[in-house]
């Protein structure tokens, strides 16, 4: 396979593209990669359908031209992220989502000896599925995903089949659930026996770049959780031990919440304002409610009308909806816009300011 990994980098920005040819049947596609530096990549195909390798050639060198035109330069070989082979078909594999854990709820839930917690990772939330020499990669929507190579290599390496769910960053993967192992389904067990038996598992093989998201129990989490705040962590994840793994979004509460140390919300792009800047609006029942601008940092593109995107901010505004201090953190193409809605807003009158 021909390949190579281009670098931009300028003031904040720095980013990477990845292009590639590789055989598939009788001709060949031209894959690309991109994203920013450290980040699992965003990936696409220039060849709906094999073509010849002198037509291959050309696309793919023109991608470079192009790219180097814009002030990309080669660098080191970066880790190769292929596209899945077919993005557009559904795995019929759903994850689990949680709903928040509210703040006058924490203290409760760090004395309960039934819950364990994880550290929940700033990362892109992926399964991964081993079925023969099949390695596949699926969203939180459950369609395949691109997976960097060195992950798949990392899951070929177990003897067995198996379905993993975790989060990416980067070229790692963190595991942080096991739903099915050889031919025996773990999703109904509880999660402490799903999460020994997933320690047992990664235990039995060389895997670099699969690590396993440590459960901190009941005697330390209030300890544990502090510590995370100092280091700027994401947030932590409170699940019970029995709990089953059950695919979807409970209406409401639920055995296993997450608590962020930020808030976080998906949002959609309306319009593109002037000097990177974007506006956007969440969903209230039947109405739509606009909820502010964001500007849009050197490092990422600025979004198209229409993407959705994830936001971090300091509380909304009751009023007028609109969010306060907001950072924009990237597209989020693994989110439908029908969950962009005022649900997940913490307003002003919530927080302890």
């Amino acid at each position: 396979m021909e390949s190579i990994t281009l670098y931009f980098r300028e003031g904040p920005s720095d980013k990477v593209y990845q292009a590639s040819i590789a055989p598939k049947d009788d001709g060949y596609h031209v894959h690309f990669a991109y994203g920013r530096r450290g980040a699992t990549l965003n990936t696409g195909s220039k060849t709906q359908t094999p073509v010849a390798y002198s037509i291959a050639k050309d696309i793919y060198d023109k991608l470079i031209r192009e790219k180097m035109a814009k002030g990309y330069k080669p660098g080191a070989e970066g880790v190769v992220t292929p596209p899945p082979e077919s993005p557009n078909k559904h795995t019929s594999i759903h994850c689990q989502l949680l709903n928040p854990l509210h703040e006058q709820q924490l203290d409760q839930m760090l004395l309960n000896p039934d819950y364990w917690m994880q550290e929940k990772l700033d990362g892109r939330r992926l399964l991964i599925k081993k079925d023969g020499d099949q390695i596949t990669g699926i969203n939180r929507l459950g369609f395949p995903t691109a997976i960097p190579e060195t992950i798949a290599h990392d899951a070929a390496q177990y003897p067995r089949d198996f379905l993993l769910d975790g989060e990416a960053v980067g070229d790692t993967f963190h595991a942080f659930d096991l739903l099915t192992i050889g031919s025996e389904d773990m999703r109904p067990l509880g999660f402490a026996v799903r999460y020994l038996r997933m320690r047992d598992m990664l235990n039995a093989f060389d895997h670099p770049h699969i690590r396993l998201v440590e459960v901190i129990f009941p005697c330390e989490t209030a300890d544990r959780l502090q510590e995370f705040k100092r280091e700027g962590k994401e947030g932590v994840v409170f699940k019970h031990k029995d709990a089953p793994y059950s695919p979807g979004r409970p209406n409401s509460g639920g055995s296993q919440l997450k608590y962020k140390f930020h808030e976080t919300a998906s949002f959609i792009v309306t319009k593109v304002n002037g000097k990177r800047s974007v506006s956007l609006i969440l969903f209230d029942g039947e109405k739509v409610r606009q909820a502010g601008n964001v500007t849009i940092p050197p490092n990422h593109d600025v979004p198209e009308p229409g993407t959705v995107v994830e936001c971090r901010y300091l509380y909304a505004f009751k009023e007028s909806g609109s969010i306060y201090q907001p950072v924009y953190l990237g597209a989020r193409p693994d989110i439908r816009a029908a969950e962009c809605t005022t649900s997940q807003l913490k307003y002003k009158a919530e927080t302890d300011t």
